[in-house]
């Protein structure tokens, strides 16, 4: 009996049996589905951050002061806090960088405010930050409706603002925000911007959830303590980054009086470098998420090999008929091998389908994954699929090809 006809009798097999083809295919497909699912949501949460972080560049870096905001390091030693960078120092050192650096300052006035329109106000989680005239540009955040601020509003201090792109849905579902009076911390602003959506996974709702102030006009605002400014260069040319963060190094030494041997009372970090560790812990997540589903899978095999083996001794007499009529032990293997493999693909394919519907739905429950088709696991998937089908297969084939054929015949 050549192939082709083992496998239409493995297909005719499967058929005869239909319901015991598809719970045996079920188990194989919730352990793909396990496989394929984590990983997928792993892929499209690392895609979509990747996204965000893409915009920021490899050629810029951010300076703030050491010890805010990370007041402990490793192994639970307190880490000495060091005064803020103040509106002056950020000023002198925007000042003294050179033409091949745009610095933009920052501040960040408040992170749970609440907006108000008429009668409509937002939920009390919005980001107040003020920044220059650099700020837009080196955050790469882009003005699609209304402008920018004016040079005038920035060092006048206007009471002018940008919104997220979040912030005015809410305000204004189907009108134009540009020229509208809003209030919050107890002042009236204009909309003058509306911010392209970022669809940022990142805490607090990134560029989305923000409003966007002139730096003068946060410096003017009546605060309880003195802000903390936050220091963002980009660089314009072809030059060394490492070179450019030395070179703000020194600068920042210079601005902060740092004494000469000592420590900098001040950090600098590449703006990519947040990127990498969230790479890195995908990483882990990754393979924790193998793990889990090779264990599921494993689970599976051992479930189709016994069911395999029931069927062997249900098919003990059909397997004496074929060897009366001339059938090799080779040929009875073949056919219960095919039988298997079959199996799992159909479970396979159902697997991978369902994978992909969980893995992408969980990034969106997690944030806002990019809908994400992992064609490399889907393919890993389906060669898994395969072997577990070879080796849940392979016993159960070998025993039935040894079985005696005089035996069998007299099998009820």
């Amino acid at each position: 009996m050549i192939l082709v006809e083992n496998i239409k009798e493995g297909l005719r097999s499967i058929q005869s049996n239909l319901l015991r083809t598809i719970l045996t295919a079920l188990i194989v497909s919730i352990g793909i589905m396990s496989l394929v699912g984590i990983l997928t949501a792993v892929e499209s949460i690392k895609y979509s951050i990747n996204q965000t972080f893409s915009s920021f560049g490899a050629n810029s870096f951010d300076i703030a002061a050491k010890g805010h905001g990370n007041r402990y390091r490793r192994g639970g030693r307190a880490e000495k806090i060091h005064p803020p960078i103040t509106y002056l120092q950020a000023r002198k050192y925007k000042d003294l960088t050179g033409e091949h650096m745009r610095v933009s300052v920052s501040a960040n006035i408040g992170g749970a405010a609440v907006i108000k329109y008429a009668n409509v106000k937002t939920n009390p989680n919005i980001n107040i930050t003020a920044g220059d005239e650099n700020y837009l540009i080196n955050a790469n955040y882009n003005v699609v409706v209304g402008r920018p601020f004016s040079a005038l509003e920035h060092k006048t201090g206007a009471s002018v603002a940008i919104l997220g792109h979040e912030v005015a849905e809410k305000l204004f579902a189907n009108l134009n925000p540009i020229y509208k009076n809003i209030y919050f911390l107890g002042k009236r602003y204009k909309v003058v911007g509306k911010l392209e959506k970022s669809g940022s996974n990142m805490r607090g709702g990134g560029a989305d959830r923000m409003v966007l102030i002139p730096l003068e006009t946060g410096n003017q605002l009546p605060r309880y303590e003195a802000l903390t400014y936050d220091i963002k260069t980009t660089i314009l040319n072809n030059n060394n980054i490492n070179y450019a963060m030395a070179e703000a190094t020194g600068t920042m030494r210079k601005v902060r009086q740092d004494k000469l041997g000592k420590p900098e009372s001040f950090e600098i970090k590449r703006s990519d470098s947040m990127l990498k560790s969230l790479n890195d812990i995908s990483g882990y997540l990754k393979i924790g998420g193998t793990l889990v589903g090779f264990i599921t899978l494993l689970g599976a095999s051992i479930g189709l090999m016994n069911i395999m083996m029931v069927s062997v001794t249900e098919r003990t007499r059909e397997i004496g008929v074929r060897k009366a009529l001339g059938a090799t032990k080779k040929q009875i293997r073949q056919q219960f091998i095919i039988e298997a493999i079959v199996v799992c693909i159909l479970g396979g394919v159902v697997g991978v389908v369902l994978g992909v519907i969980m893995g992408n739905g969980i990034a969106r429950l997690i944030g806002q994954g990019a809908f994400f088709i992992p064609w490399f696991w889907i393919f890993i998937g389906l060669v898994v699929c395969i072997a577990v089908g070879l080796i849940s297969g392979f016993y159960p084939a070998y025993k039935a090809s040894k079985l005696d054929p005089i035996e069998s015949l007299r099998y009820e």
